[in-house]
């Protein structure tokens, strides 16, 4: 599976059901003494809290909230959503918010996520709205690390959305394409 998809799929199931996702185990990597979901949720919210960084209100309540398992979309995304851990804010401007995403990356970098491939900046709007990203890798989980600043709008989105590899890979191109494709809202 491409790389697009994969931060895509990530986080869709995250935001399907919460930025915690479901309580469905950790994935594959859930055994004794394996970093899995519960260890990456854990070190992604801690490094956030340490730079003084907020979640979303609205997330935890998703977060909260039971998903349905009633078409196979929602069992995919029940599924999806075992394989992740996140943290996300999206809302008004934050003092110092870029400062804070970076921190909050040297935090993680810390606890032992290495950056994977070139961090990405670029300008999205003629304010001087950026936007940023990194992804890190640590024991077969890929975290992608992103904010959006667009000036324009006056807002920030943060995330750090974490997928376990393994888990993530167990996934067909039939079951992705019901989860994202053009079909993806149909269910059955």
């Amino acid at each position: 599976m491409n790389g697009k998809k994969w931060a895509v799929g990530a986080a869709v199931a995250v935001m399907l059901l919460g930025v915690g996702g479901a309580s469905a185990g950790g994935g594959t990597g859930a055994g004794p003494g394996a970093f899995g979901r519960e260890a990456a949720q854990s070190e992604i919210r801690t490094a956030a809290a340490a730079a003084g960084l907020s979640e979303s209100e609205s997330l935890k309540r998703e977060e909260a909230a039971s998903p349905s398992a009633g078409t196979e979309r929602d069992r995919l995304a029940a599924r999806a959503a075992a394989c992740t851990a996140g943290w996300g804010y999206f809302g008004r401007v934050v003092d110092g918010a870029r400062g804070k995403f970076d921190r909050t990356v040297a935090a993680l970098a810390e606890k032992g996520w290495a950056e994977s491939g070139k961090r990405f900046e670029e300008k999205i709007d003629d304010s001087g709205g950026t936007s940023v990203g990194v992804t890190l890798k640590k024991n077969g989980w890929t975290l992608y690390a992103r904010h959006h600043a667009p000036k324009a709008m006056e807002m920030d989105v943060i995330s750090f959305q974490a997928t376990e590899d393994a888990c993530m890979n167990g996934f067909s191109e039939r079951e992705w394409d019901v989860l994202f494709g053009e079909d993806g809202d149909s269910g059955d």
